[in-house]
């Protein structure tokens, strides 16, 4: 049964222990913002982050978790020299913020990592029997069917993060699965929702970064302005709520005020709104079954005097495409499209290759790589090795 917080205590022992994978990142420090705001119900119990060493310790200085973990060991020791004077432990590696990740004193984990590093750490969490608030898209793109397996076997749950599957949860909540019919998946549209196919050709990264409602991290930004995000959130979709991918629609609603929508039986359609704040849906991850009073302006209506859709446009956005044909074919091929996006946008990132590119370099790893129909795991690990492999390769004949 989950917990329910005390909101009027502020006993140390009434508090829920948070560890966030990826606490430097857009997510994380979101998530240590409500933290802050809520230190009668909420402690930071551990700290990770890839390489942002310097911020890590501010944090840790601030939030005192018991452990903190840099994924790069290049960084051990000026993190532990920073941190020298204080009781906290310093670790570092991809496996010690899997171990972090499974303490016995977390009651609620964070995964706000980047990419495939968020899947181990995660499935540890969740044999650990913790709470898993889930803002690492691709823990379910890769690993849908082990990780629903897993929550299954194990005493754990997974509370969703991203504002779209918050939605869609809260819709559902005093529903029946049975009466509900349909997802409405809403996309901003990106940065060039209005461009034209010819204008995509020359769109610089900087262009790619500017989005319009949301401020994210550089990866899921250009996920966001290739619509790539949008596949991976039907993918996660499927897992989360158990719903056949030509049963989930995406619908492009630039305002981003209504953040999903469920569709029933009967016709009737339930949306939940809000102003375009991560730090909503990551309060209701914290707090679930119960909800935090927010210090920030609500929505006013009166605002959005038009809230438009539209459909979404599948020849200038193919990776959106592509997403709908791997959950499809099954198997490992999430996986191997996961891998293969990683590898296109850390490219266009580094003005390697051109936006447009993306799509057709996804494509050719998707076809080259080995197909496997009903992976565990171990198996899965090796397919991501294997697609990077072919990725690494074949981005060479699209290098600038």
């Amino acid at each position: 049964m989950t917990r329910r917080l005390n909101l009027t205590n502020t006993m140390e022992e009434s508090k829920r222990n948070i560890a966030i994978l990826g606490s430097t990142g857009s997510i994380g420090t979101q998530t240590l913002d409500i933290i802050s705001e809520n230190p009668g119900l909420f402690k930071a119990s551990v700290l990770t982050a890839a390489r942002n060493w310097e911020l890590l310790a501010a944090q840790a200085r601030k939030f005192l978790p018991s452990v903190v973990v840099i994924a790069r060991e290049e960084f051990l020791a000026p993190l532990r020299e920073a941190l020298s004077d204080l009781p906290i432990k310093v670790w570092a590696g991809a496996e010690a913020i899997a171990e972090a990740a499974a303490l016995p004193e977390n009651d609620t984990v964070v995964t706000a990592m980047v990419g495939y590093s968020g899947l181990i750490p995660t499935v540890k969490a969740i044999k650990a029997g913790k709470r898993i608030a889930l803002a690492n898209k691709e823990t379910l793109v890769v690993a849908g069917e082990v990780i629903t397996k897993l929550l299954a076997e194990y005493d754990s749950e997974i509370v969703p993060v991203d504002s779209e599957h918050s939605a869609i949860f809260q819709s559902l909540m005093g529903e029946q699965r049975s009466q509900a019919s349909k997802i409405i998946l809403t996309a901003s549209g990106g940065p060039f929702r209005t461009k034209s196919l010819a204008d995509l050709e020359n769109v610089s990264v900087k262009d790619a970064l500017r989005h319009p409602n949301w401020s994210m991290g550089a990866k899921v930004t250009i996920d966001s302005a290739s619509m790539m995000n949008k596949g991976f959130e039907m993918i996660e979709a499927k897992w989360l709520f158990d719903f056949e991918p030509k049963d989930i629609e995406i619908v492009v609603h630039p305002q981003s005020i209504v953040h999903s929508m469920v569709e029933f039986i009967d016709g009737s359609i339930k949306a939940q709104l809000g102003t375009p704040d991560m730090r909503i849906p990551i309060s209701l991850a914290l707090g679930y079954p119960d909800r935090i009073k927010s210090p920030r302006p609500s929505l006013t209506l009166g605002q959005y005097a038009n809230l438009t859709f539209e459909k979404p446009d599948y020849e200038k956005f193919p990776l959106l495409g592509l997403a709908f044909e791997a959950i499809n074919k099954g198997g490992n091929m999430p996986c191997i499209l996961n891998a293969a996006n990683e590898r296109a946008v850390a490219a266009f990132l580094a003005e390697k290759i051109r936006f447009v590119d993306m799509p057709r370099f996804v494509e050719e790893v998707m076809q080259a790589a080995p197909f496997v129909d009903a992976p565990d795991l171990q198996q899965l690990v090796k397919s991501n090795s294997i697609a990077l492999e072919i990725a690494d390769e074949k981005i060479k004949k699209y290098i600038i």
